[in-house]
């Protein structure tokens, strides 16, 4: 009998009962809550964020990873896994709760004061408030060090200025975690986002990340109490160790979009029939089908091996950044090659493949581009940054 792809090997053997229950909840989530409506989100460019933001908290998806505050405190094993299963359904699900709760709940848990966490962090576990993280700029991506937002003390609080661009969550949040530069350096604020002069603007047109809110942010002089600067927060250094959070989320979650294109061919290539027997009986279709399960073991042995180190010890960036530049990688490769054996069908919404691959084509790009993390893993192996 057929196995699936990633049972050739036994891989779940590897995980413990806790992690399995965790992947299998999220697992059914993602099939009641997002597989029967992706695909018409996808084609009308939007997705019902703050309803699948409450289902997430109910479930105790958002910030799982994170103790107290009403975040479950689960391993990083089972917060990868939620993410593989979140984004084999769909990568802008995934972002969702990767930026939720990996970048602006984890900036407030990990720099923020206890009046902030107490403020912002049990609503947001709870899906009852969105946060967005704004760090990117509209001229400044891969070089964050030279963001042109800036926050200028005025008083007892300060006054920012500036924008930011693609931040995911922007058009639906409550809460905006701002990275300015001030005369001590970067800095970093818990926004409300009705503070008079921030808006977000929803970024239309995209082919990518469809079911997912994009918005461009603008800071017109806003002013906020200094109750609002992050204490702990001190440089770049800050900012950085947020996306190194949440880019252990994408090292599984690009293999969940790998994962349901790959179930996708083989259903395909083993119904679709040509010269007289499914294409599944060709050496052409199976050399591509065994290829393609044997990247996506690997991807998934290399995830859980950063996993348990990050429950074990943490990481340090350059790990997260190999985990990164592999898995989205491959998933992006095994999108394509899937999407040939489906041939023409390949492009219809009918089926996932399509949707996977523009979607993995901004995971490719963001939270650090591929040659980011190739030049970060250069400086690793080198001890010379190519940075500048």
């Amino acid at each position: 009998m057929p196995v699936a792809p990633l049972d050739l090997l036994d891989l779940d053997d590897l995980l413990t009962d806790e992690e399995r229950a965790m992947r299998d909840l999220v697992r059914r989530v993602a099939d009641d809550a997002v597989r029967p409506h992706v695909a018409g989100w996808y084609e009308r460019g939007e997705a019902p964020v703050r309803d699948l933001t409450r289902t997430f908290g109910e479930v105790g998806l958002l910030g799982m990873h994170l103790t107290g505050y009403g975040c479950a405190g689960a391993s990083a094993v089972a917060y990868g896994l939620a993410c593989l299963e979140l984004e084999a359904a769909d990568s802008g699900v995934r972002s969702l709760v990767s930026v939720q709760g990996s970048l602006a709940m984890y900036a407030i848990w990990r720099y923020g004061s206890e009046e902030q966490k107490q403020r912002w962090l049990p609503g947001m576990a709870a899906g009852e408030l969105i946060g967005c993280f704004g760090l990117t700029e509209p001229d400044h991506g891969s070089d964050p060090a030279g963001m042109a937002t800036r926050a200028r003390r005025d008083g007892d609080g300060w006054v920012l200025t500036g924008g930011k661009m693609w931040i995911t969550n922007a058009p639906v949040a409550d809460v905006a975690v701002i990275w300015a530069r001030a005369e001590e350096g970067v800095v970093g604020f818990a926004v409300p986002t009705g503070t008079p002069g921030f808006t977000a603007r929803e970024v239309r047109n995209k082919m990518s990340l469809r079911a997912s809110a994009t918005g461009e942010i603008t800071l017109d002089e806003v002013r906020v109490g200094d109750d609002a600067r992050l204490p702990e927060a001190r440089g770049l250094r800050a900012p950085l160790s947020c996306l190194t959070e949440a880019r252990f989320g994408i090292v599984w979650g690009s293999l969940g979009a790998a994962r349901d294109c790959l179930h996708t061919a083989i259903a395909y290539a083993t119904s679709r029939e040509q010269f007289g027997r499914p294409i599944a009986g060709f050496q052409l279709t199976q050399a591509k089908l065994a290829d393609m399960a044997l990247e996506l073991q690997k991807g998934w042995l290399l995830a859980l091996h950063l996993g348990r180190r990050h429950d074990a010890a943490g990481l340090r960036p350059e790990q997260v950044s190999a985990g990164k530049l592999n898995n989205v990688r491959e998933a992006i490769a095994i999108a394509r090659q899937c999407r040939t054996i489906l041939g023409a069908n390949g492009v219809s919404a009918e089926y996932p493949i399509m949707r996977h691959a523009n979607n993995l084509e901004s995971v490719l790009t963001y939270e650090g581009t591929s040659e980011i993390h190739q030049l970060v893993l250069g400086q690793a192996l080198t001890g010379v940054s190519a940075f500048a």
